[in-house]
């Protein structure tokens, strides 16, 4: 295991037992807000030695664990910061989940970019378009685990859900995830392939 993924590895934990020892959310909203987390962090580590991920990748899925915990901690209706930005811009409700939303398009971005180019050498538009494609359908997806768990559990998903009254929250969920997407290849992509390079990918780019 690297060094990088040591210290990613020992964030993740830390953040995960200080943000979960009393969380202000029921103990079901922070088990289905930070299972993605786990799942995340199991596969990274059984995956490392056959595909080990850019430092880039891995620190953008480090920072994306420590929003999901804060989620899952307050729930994303009631995270602090967010009620903070509601009160001082007359928001009309709590856009942490946007925030949330947003992430899920931009950190899985860059991890789905890197298996597509290391994988299966793709590049530029083919790269981009399969990138937002594939992140806009791992959003839709969610928002249909999101409604399996409502079905299943009734009320109790209330608070994963975090609507917040707002009968469109499900679309603007995808938009921002969409946006998200985005946002990180136009931002990262000529930073990603600086970091993909130090991994020992620098063979796709001096084609």
């Amino acid at each position: 295991m690297s060094k990088t993924l040591k210290w990613i590895a020992a964030f993740v934990f830390i953040e995960q037992v200080a943000l979960g020892w009393s969380p202000s959310a029921d103990r079901f909203t922070w088990v289905m807000e930070n299972s993605p987390v786990w799942i995340g962090i199991i596969a990274v580590v059984l995956t490392h030695r056959r595909f080990p991920l850019s430092n880039l990748c891995l620190v953008l899925l480090a920072l994306h664990s420590l929003i999901l915990a804060v989620g899952g901690h307050y729930t994303y209706a009631k995270v602090p910061v967010g009620d903070w930005a509601c009160d001082t811009f007359h928001f009309s409700r709590n856009h942490y989940d946007r925030l949330g939303h947003f992430a899920q398009g931009f950190v899985p971005a860059i991890l789905i970019r890197e298996i597509l180019t290391r994988r299966l050498a793709l590049r530029g538009v083919a790269v981009a378009l399969l990138t937002v494609a594939c992140c806009l359908a791992f959003s839709a997806f969610y928002e249909l685990i999101e409604w399996w768990t409502a079905l299943a559990t009734g009320e109790g998903a209330t608070a994963f859900l975090g609507t917040q009254g707002d009968v469109w929250d499900t679309q603007w969920d995808m938009c921002f995830a969409l946006i998200g997407s985005v946002v990180s290849l136009l931002a990262l992509s000529h930073v990603h392939n600086l970091s993909m390079q130090k991994r020992g990918a620098a063979k796709l780019f001096n084609r």
